[in-house]
């Protein structure tokens, strides 16, 4: 597993978010462990390593 912290574009709080890098490109919504609000994440990896990373209201 892959951790990356970021900035949650609700609350702005610093996150942290578990991701499993055998699947290079992926989308899903996870819940902000601060605000609760929900956030589409697309994390794209490349031979393990993290290269972009996206993490965007729901809608926006």
């Amino acid at each position: 597993m892959y951790e990356h912290f970021f900035q949650c574009p609700y609350c702005w709080e610093e996150v942290s978010m578990l991701m499993d890098p055998s699947i290079t490109k992926q989308t899903y919504v996870e819940d902000c462990e601060v605000c609760c609000n929900p956030v589409e994440v697309t994390p794209h990896f490349q031979e393990n390593e993290l290269v972009a990373f996206d993490a965007n209201e729901i809608g926006q």
